[in-house]
């Protein structure tokens, strides 16, 4: 009944959020919070650190945004083809990638993710550094209007709604119970008949798509995607989410990336002090908050429940 109740207060909130605060920051952060849940979905439940999630995220920002002004499909077609795109990518790194593990599969994706950024920087219809401009929002179903910044958010909550019950369900699944072995001990799961390579690229397929929806979506938000959404700085920002939220948790990366994307709106004056500010947040997470805000909560109220229990 609690969690009915928690669940209740939210969705009001959630509701209620544009009334009271600018739909664009909002939406910036429901985009986030899918992106953090697919590199959860590699971190936290299946063991593998990228370095280059970005070019999932960027990459998926210029094909939805291609797509919406070359050929006039409505807005869920091109969410769908870009991030049906960024799975076809996550293929063949995974194919590639997955031969290592540890921090040489780490390096691999991250030499990928900056070969990726340089053909998008030469492709003719990226626009190079200036990005791709005056992306349309094409209407919904081919018939609902959201040029509005305020309807729009809603499509947004909506979308994201979807994607973490999604991410919600592959974790609770037995192919995620799977994941979560081999993160523990993948020669364990090899020796029970499973191969857990197969099952690490399906993630990583799965994670390049969720990563895809969000960068598609923030293209649509701000209606143009640059450079910055496919660099290196973007994928330390989803592991910065993910960390301080808390790996291996369901709301973990959906408050890390709410205090990130908040913190980054509030410091945006400060120029440089943002950068500082999040190297002294990780630096305390890892030393205080290892298990990430949620985990640490999550620890505090299972030792107030044992000790009513005792």
């Amino acid at each position: 009944m609690t969690r009915i109740l928690l669940l209740g207060v939210l969705a009001v909130l959630l509701i209620a959020a544009p009334f009271f605060a600018y739909p664009v920051t909002l939406m910036t952060i429901l985009c986030f919070v899918i992106f953090a849940c697919s590199f959860n979905l590699l971190l936290g439940y299946t063991g593998l650190l990228c370095f280059g999630h970005a070019m999932f995220f960027g990459s998926a920002a210029y094909v939805t945004g291609y797509l919406l002004k070359t050929t006039g499909l409505s807005l869920e077609l091109a969410l769908l083809g870009g991030a049906g795109a960024t799975a076809l990518l996550g293929l063949f790194v995974g194919l590639i990638a997955l031969r290592r593990s540890g921090i040489q599969f780490a390096m691999i994706t991250f030499a990928i993710a900056q070969f990726v950024y340089f053909l998008l920087l030469r492709a003719p219809f990226t626009g190079g550094e200036d990005g791709m401009q005056s992306i349309p929002r094409s209407a919904l179903f081919g018939v609902f209007d959201i040029s509005s910044s305020f309807t729009f958010y809603y499509v947004v909550l909506g979308i994201t709604v979807l994607s973490v019950w999604f991410f919600y369900r592959i974790v609770h699944s037995p192919f995620g119970e799977v994941l979560k072995a081999i993160r523990d001990n993948d020669q364990r799961v090899e020796s029970l008949g499973f191969k857990p390579e197969r099952f690490k690229l399906v993630a990583f397929v799965l994670s390049a798509a969720l990563a895809g929806l969000a960068g598609g979506l923030k293209a649509t938000v701000f209606q143009f995607a640059t450079l910055t959404d496919v660099s290196f700085p973007i994928s330390s920002e989803v592991i910065l989410m993910t960390l301080l939220g808390g790996l291996g948790t369901l709301s973990g990366p959906i408050v890390g990336a709410g205090i990130i994307i908040l913190l980054n709106d509030y410091l945006a004056d400060f120029g440089e002090w943002a950068l500082i500010a999040q190297g002294v947040i990780l630096l305390l997470v890892i030393m205080f908050f290892r298990r990430g805000v949620v985990g640490e909560l999550d620890r505090v109220l299972r030792k107030i429940r044992a000790r009513r229990a005792s």
